[in-house]
């Protein structure tokens, strides 16, 4: 080993630019197509529960509150944010987010509930 080609690679990385972000200082730019959390419309939703049979790890799941009306439990501790269940919903009533910072120390605020406007 000599101790000047180690010298010469410390000194030479001190001007070249940091490789790594200073998250979570600098917040990130996700990029197009990022799959964060499932967002659900209500409103578009048929009830035909085509996501919930499609979801890998049964994170979904879909139910009645009405006439036409209904409620979509995510269990954000089970899904792997594959977006199946986007691809597969044929009203697109399921969109994908760029949110990525969802880690909670309560289990119980993973469970995500929307509801329709009424």
């Amino acid at each position: 080993m000599r101790p000047g080609k180690m010298l010469r690679e410390v000194l030479g990385s001190i001007f070249k630019k940091p490789a790594t972000n200073l998250y979570p200082a600098q917040k990130m730019d996700m990029p197009e197509g990022f799959r964060g959390k499932i967002k659900f419309d209500p409103e578009k939703c048929i009830g035909c529960k085509m996501c919930m049979r499609d979801c890998p790890t049964n994170a979904i799941t879909i139910n009645k509150v009405g006439e036409g009306k209904f409620e979509a439990v995510f269990d954000l501790s089970r899904c792997i944010y594959c977006a199946q269940c986007v691809d597969t919903c044929p009203k697109k009533a399921l969109s994908t987010t760029k949110e990525v910072e969802l880690a909670q120390l309560d289990k119980n605020k993973l469970r995500v509930v929307f509801h329709s406007k009424e």
